[in-house]
């Protein structure tokens, strides 16, 4: 288990801070402990007080209907940090923060946040990257939905959760049930149980005990059915 000592020494924001302003910050950060259950770390509404990394566990950022139907917009694996838009913008949160499974949260509060971004050029050149890593993810996420069949809609989000500018984590192993896959991927549990069945077919996964190992990632970023493929099939069988 990381402790937040070490968490924030492997941030690739820290490599740009001198031991001096690491030593600063690490004394302001402090950790936060969500059990599982969906726990709400904050909801749609509240205003922004932190820059938020995920030291272990799994956060969702979902949005909420008037009747109660949940969607995923995207989620933050270990190594991951978020909210940086909304501290910049000075915005209250847009979304509802929720971890999916028991998480320990690094918190740094929009002082330090601050600080940083006005002091530290290197921290600048770090947070356009990431901001430009971040477009990019909802970009793609919007080609998946648009483009994708649910098999491709869940080979792709699943390897989205290995981007290494977003999320520079080690391991093969993501802690999410087949719903919670589902939520992510924007299809319903039942097809996402198919689809990771079929990519583990295909030898791209290995469904495990709490979640999936990826096993061969290069394929699983590039796993690519069509919306329309499985009714051609279907169509070219009536013929």
């Amino acid at each position: 288990m990381s402790s937040l000592e070490s968490f924030l020494r492997s941030a690739v924001w820290a490599r740009y801070l001198s031991e001096e302003q690491l030593a600063r910050v690490g004394r302001q950060v402090v950790e936060r402990r969500v059990p599982a259950s969906r726990s709400f770390i904050f909801r749609q509404g509240e205003p922004a007080r932190y820059w938020i990394g995920v030291i272990d566990g799994f956060v969702a950022m979902s949005i909420m209907s008037a009747d109660g139907k949940t969607s995923i917009l995207t989620g933050v694996p270990p190594g991951g940090w978020f909210g940086e838009g909304t501290l910049m913008k000075r915005e209250r949160w847009r979304y509802n923060s929720v971890a999916l499974n028991d998480t320990r949260l690094a918190c740094m509060p929009q002082a330090v946040f601050d600080e940083l971004l006005a002091d530290n050029p290197g921290f600048n050149r770090f947070m356009l990257s990431h901001l430009n890593a971040r477009l990019s993810l909802f970009i793609s996420l919007a080609e998946f939905d648009r483009l994708l069949g649910p098999d491709a809609r869940v080979a792709r989000c699943l390897a989205s959760l290995f981007d290494p500018d977003l999320y520079p984590r080690r391991g093969d192993f993501i802690a999410l049930s087949q719903e919670e896959i589902g939520l992510l991927s924007a299809v319903s549990r039942q097809r996402a149980n198919r689809a990771i069945h079929s990519l583990q077919a295909e030898g791209l996964l290995r469904i495990d005990r709490g979640g999936v190992t990826v096993l061969d990632l290069p394929r699983l970023a590039t796993f690519s059915r069509p919306a329309h493929c499985r009714l051609s099939i279907r169509n070219r069988a009536r013929k």
